[in-house]
């Protein structure tokens, strides 16, 4: 017997899981884990009132196949609250629930077709996504899916990690493509947590419509944005009625609920149509009783915004201390923080006296990986190392640091000023 899929394949959250546990094997010490990238909370208890209602309700709709059943019209009132438009003002789009996120957008590309011979009589799939991302759509369809070209829209600290077009065309003019099938982005983004304008959705959506490319954009972070700091795709997409875009949103970190797997997507009804057929040869829908709570949770629009900006206020409060603390020390922004618990750092090239390059603990490993195996090891925080393309295409090195645990306690906050104190950072 062997493994069929090389021990390379590993995912890069499962390398950290690893650091970390070397670390505490090896202190006996707790880390501070600000790698994790998932709610340490729960959803509010209104919600578990309504979850555990339908739970023991015995109707039938509620414990069958969710299918595209849309429960208590849960997805109008996720797209109203997370994409700011409402569904029947806009007779040219369509709505259908999700079971989170990660699935419905490995599948995009075969709702556009990828799968299909003699495609538009070209001779491949071509897909452009962002980097450094979270990077789901890449290895889908680099590594798994293997039948698209990738073209990187690099994103870079020099522009905020802001979505540039002038970027996006030079990727594209790089490899001499006028035009892709699939434009995949992520706003608010992960690692990088900031939002995108209403110029900027504008400019990319007459792009796509002027050149026939279908735009998704994952918003999963969308319910947790600083007001002002980002307008929604739908915002903006429902009035270019000749474009093909969705938009998915989720509960996961809206309202602490990853467990319950649970999203809606928004957008034109021939691009929905399309994932609809996929998806029901993918998966049977979400938890129906779950989507049934959240669908009567919605009815009142303003309770379930204010636990939106409960929420978020949480998160607004372990990020002012995390980030003073860190820019105290001299590390970088690669951006501002203005959705979510992630913050995104640039990698110096000396830290707590080592110079990356040459100490025998972080040579022999990329700059990125390097520096966050050092301060695991001088401090026990943990974070996640990304390496983006950066503006010149030479490579950025980054460090995530989310704000997933108690940054506010008093014992967390010793162990973590106490090291963060010795880095003295140099670029």
């Amino acid at each position: 017997m062997s493994r069929k899929i090389p021990a390379s394949g590993i995912n890069l959250f499962q390398l950290i899981y690893i650091l970390r546990n070397e670390y505490e094997e090896k202190t006996g010490k707790k880390a501070l884990n600000l790698s994790l990238g998932n709610p340490d909370g729960i959803p509010p208890e209104s919600i578990r009132k309504l979850q555990a209602k339908y739970a023991a309700d015995p109707g039938y709709s509620y414990h069958t196949y969710a299918e595209d059943n849309n429960l208590h019209c849960f997805a109008e009132g996720m797209v109203e609250l997370h994409g700011g438009i409402t569904l029947s003002d806009h007779d040219h789009l369509a709505i259908v629930p999700i079971a989170g996120i990660k699935t419905a957008g490995a599948i995009m590309p075969l709702a556009c077709g990828m799968h299909l011979p003699n495609r538009d009589q070209r001779d491949s799939f071509s897909i452009v996504s962002n980097l450094p991302a979270y990077d789901v759509i890449g290895t889908w369809n680099d590594s798994y899916l293997g039948a698209a070209e990738r073209i990187v829209w690099p994103l870079a600290s020099e522009d905020d990690m802001r979505l540039n077009m002038s970027r996006l065309k030079s990727a594209l003019s790089d490899k001499k493509l006028e035009r892709v099938d699939l434009i995949y982005v992520i706003r608010p983004g992960n690692p990088a947590a900031v939002g995108a304008s209403e110029s900027e959705w504008r400019e990319l959506c007459q792009f796509c419509q002027d050149n026939d490319i279908r735009l998704v954009n994952d918003g999963a972070y969308a319910g947790l944005c600083e007001p002002g700091s980002h307008v929604s795709l739908a915002q903006v997409a429902c009035q270019f009625t000749g474009l093909d875009w969705i938009e998915m949103y989720s509960v996961s970190k809206s309202y602490s609920d990853p467990g319950a797997r649970l999203g809606a997507i928004v957008g034109s009804k021939d691009f929905v149509a399309d994932f609809i057929l996929i998806k029901g040869n993918t998966d049977s829908g979400p938890a129906p009783s779950i989507m049934a709570a959240y669908g009567e949770f919605f009815e009142d629009r303003e309770n379930a915004k204010s636990e939106l900006d409960a929420q978020r206020a949480i998160y607004r409060k372990r990020l002012d201390y995390i980030i003073g603390k860190i820019k105290e020390t001299g590390l970088r922004p690669a951006c501002e923080t203005s959705a979510g618990f992630f913050t995104l750092w640039r990698v110096p090239k000396k830290a707590f006296g080592v110079i990356l390059a040459e100490d025998p603990r972080t040579k022999d490993y990329p700059s990125h990986e390097a520096f966050n195996r050092l301060v695991i090891e001088e401090t026990g925080v943990v974070g996640v190392h990304f390496r983006g393309p950066g503006a010149d295409g030479k490579g950025e090195a980054l460090i995530r640091y989310a704000v997933c645990d108690d940054v506010l306690a008093p014992a967390f906050q010793k162990q973590f000023e106490a090291g963060f104190s010795r880095m003295n950072p140099e670029y």
